[in-house]
């Protein structure tokens, strides 16, 4: 044994799966498990690449589960999920076992004392590994699940694949989407790339929408606010706004409102277009073109209304995003000819509209006998396509007609 190193022996049992994957199951105590597996905790580099996969420790949850193990006869029967780095080894007990049947043996994890890095990742149960650290128990035996994985980018997708049915929040099962190459699931296949459309809406300093959408690693932060209540109901401190200038906001859309938009696109508008013309090798460069010259316009022209919480403006609400990508799609429709419009076009395209467009007050003046009080119009396909029909009918008669 090395200085500073220790070796714990595991018995597990090995089982072959898909002809060549390995996994371990094994009891250890949960008390110990902290002393070779972590949590990999969600976040952004400074070159603002994703890094970790796991959403951020639930409290609450964590409490309820803590006063149920120091409760008279607890009984935790699920698995715990670990991936495994390449050092740790499984040594087989059994001889003559025939190709591909379970090996009982044991598994070895050295444990470097002197380093704050683990050998094993939680991917799945670390309200419950958290809650057994922090239980008034001397010992809390568990049941594991265990493989090697190669990569974090391979850990990322077990934890989307075992997590993706579970009420786990949405958008921090897309901000992982773009970072993993795995087959997985029709529906998140399909999310994939408009995710990492977004992403780079997100974090590309190029973007006009550098820093405004809202994610698990972008939370909705509002610098003249000391305490502001997030979208999804956990609240912000003031701490976390210490690096924004004065009068900064960052978050104030809705990840959900630019995915949308961006599927609509590519079904059957302006990025739908984009594909077809240019093919994959230009594609996504030429996708973010188009995204980058029509939202800088938009911020131009529509200044008073951006930067703020939905609740302030609906041209950040899932009705303004929504309903401007498909303007963005009828302008690009009417520059077919010419090719990709400029943010110059898209801003003489869109500044006849200004007028028509009630995001802050006053009203929608949809018809004769259909006046909606600005902040009346909500994210519904059906006030989505309200509000849509109603820019696209007066695009065409104020611009394209003309």
């Amino acid at each position: 044994m090395s200085l500073g190193k220790s070796t714990i022996n595991l018995p597990a049992i090995e089982i072959t799966q898909g002809g060549r994957r390995k996994i371990y199951a094994f009891a250890v105590d949960g008390k110990k498990l902290h002393s070779f597996a972590q949590v990999s905790r969600l976040g952004r580099g400074t070159d603002e690449n994703i890094s970790g996969y796991q959403r951020p420790e639930v409290l609450s949850h964590i409490a309820e589960i803590r006063n149920y193990i120091e409760s008279e006869s607890p009984l935790l029967p699920n698995a715990i999920v670990i991936a495994f780095d390449s050092t740790v080894t499984f040594q087989p007990l059994d001889t003559g076992v025939s190709e591909g049947a379970p090996r009982h043996g044991h598994l070895v994890v050295t444990i470097n004392d002197e380093s704050t890095l683990k050998v094993g990742w939680i991917v799945d149960g670390q309200q419950r590994a958290a809650a057994i650290r922090d239980a008034q128990v001397d010992t809390f035996p568990i049941i594991a699940t265990g493989f090697i994985a190669g990569s974090v980018s391979e850990q990322r997708e077990q934890f989307i694949l075992v997590n993706s049915t579970k009420p786990l929040p949405k958008g921090l099962i897309y901000e992982l989407l773009p970072a993993t190459e795995t087959q997985l699931a029709s529906h998140l296949e399909k999310r994939r790339f408009p995710a990492y459309l977004l992403e780079r809406l997100n974090y590309d300093t190029r973007s006009p929408l550098h820093l405004s959408i809202q994610t698990p690693t972008n939370p909705y932060i509002d610098s003249s606010i000391k305490h502001r209540r997030g979208f999804g109901g956990s609240r912000t401190s003031s701490s976390q706004s210490y690096e924004l200038q004065k009068g900064e906001v960052r978050g104030f859309i809705k990840d959900n409102s630019i995915l949308r938009m961006l599927e609509n696109s590519l079904h059957d508008g302006a990025l739908y277009r984009c594909r077809l013309q240019y093919g994959e090798t230009n594609e996504t460069e030429t996708m973010l073109e188009v995204l980058f010259s029509f939202w800088s316009a938009v911020i131009e022209l529509f200044d008073h209304a951006w930067k703020k919480h939905p609740s302030k403006s609906r041209l950040t609400h899932g009705v303004g995003i929504v309903s401007m990508g498909h303007l963005m799609d009828a302008i690009v429709d009417r520059y077919r000819a010419s090719g990709i419009p400029t943010r110059e076009q898209f801003a003489a395209d869109l500044k006849p509209l200004v007028t028509y467009c009630s995001w802050t007050d006053g009203y929608w003046n949809f018809s004769s006998v259909n006046q909606r009080k600005w902040n009346e119009v909500q994210n519904t396909s059906k006030d989505i396509q309200l509000v849509a029909n109603y820019l696209l009918v007066q695009y065409k008669k104020n611009v394209w007609a003309k």
